[in-house]
């Protein structure tokens, strides 16, 4: 039975410790959620990382799993903690220290989606938070787990790639004076959650496809680069955020001529960087 919190895209034979995984491009909206937030059925979406899953379609035909989130990033956020609760929307949630992303309103029952636009009239009840968390939050995170464990034992090393897209205008404001707009951003939290050959080799991947690369600005990794980079545990994990404009129209959210291009762009990039995963005596993907 297929589990109401993610989709798992499985290889026919595993050939790579590398796992794909998109935790905000999920667009299965509830009745019931949309019925209870001030936000209508489009603007609703304006956070969500609309079609990474369907960017990077072809990571099964690499020896590669993908996993993707059902649930959209409105209702909850798996690049968060499950304990980053926001006590501004959250009944009987107590002020603890300072978290910047959930004051913000971006915590993991977000309370905002893009451009701070309120998602709820009012507060949630607790009992409601723990059950998003309960029924989307960890299936999703056990299921990550169990692929990198899974990856670990086969290979004795995992590289978790955590795929991602980012507002053109997000990028823009983080460019310096005479610098080139970049159309991929790799998130290693400045070297803490990838071994540096790792990142270099995924650099070089999007490089030789043609993209402009930059790294850690303006997005160096949430939740899930900390929490599952150990490059001291032979366990790796990237961030790789994706300029949305350079294939989808961000204010339709939908697919623009340029789709096909960037995804057959990316189906080169993915054979890269399912080699990287490859034993030293396995021979090469076919691009």
């Amino acid at each position: 039975m297929p589990n109401p919190a993610f989709d798992l895209f499985l290889p026919k034979v595993t050939s790579s410790c590398v796992v794909f995984a998109s935790p905000h491009s999920g667009r299965d909206y509830a009745a019931d959620f949309l019925a209870g937030t001030l936000l209508d059925d489009h603007m609703i979406r304006s956070s969500e990382d609309a079609f990474v899953d369907r960017l990077y379609e072809t990571v099964p035909d690499q020896g590669a799993p993908l996993l993707c989130a059902r649930a959209p990033r409105a209702y909850v956020d798996l690049n968060r903690a499950h304990d980053e609760l926001d006590p501004a929307l959250i009944e009987g949630v107590r002020r603890g220290g300072h978290n910047p992303r959930v004051a913000s309103g971006l915590g993991v029952i977000p309370r905002v989606v893009a451009h701070g636009r309120a998602i709820y009239r009012g507060k949630m009840p607790r009992a409601e938070a723990e059950s998003r968390l309960e029924q989307v939050w960890q299936p999703y995170h056990h299921q990550l787990e169990t692929l990198l464990d899974q990856a670990h034992r086969q290979f004795g090393q995992a590289i978790l790639v955590d795929c991602h897209s980012m507002p053109r205008e997000a990028v823009e404001s983080a460019l310096k004076p005479g610098g080139l707009r970049p159309e991929i951003v790799l998130g290693d939290r400045f070297g803490a959650s990838a071994a540096r050959h790792i990142v270099d080799g995924i650099e070089q991947a999007f490089s030789a496809a043609g993209f402009q690369v930059a790294r850690n600005a303006p997005f160096a990794g949430a939740y899930t680069t900390q929490h599952y980079g150990r490059p001291s545990k032979n366990q790796h994990a990237i961030q790789i955020e994706i300029d949305r404009s350079i294939y989808m129209d961000e204010s339709a959210i939908r697919p623009h001529s340029g789709f096909e291009d960037i995804q057959q762009r990316l189906r080169q990039v993915i054979a890269r960087i399912a080699d990287l995963g490859r034993p030293a005596d396995q021979p090469l993907a076919a691009e």
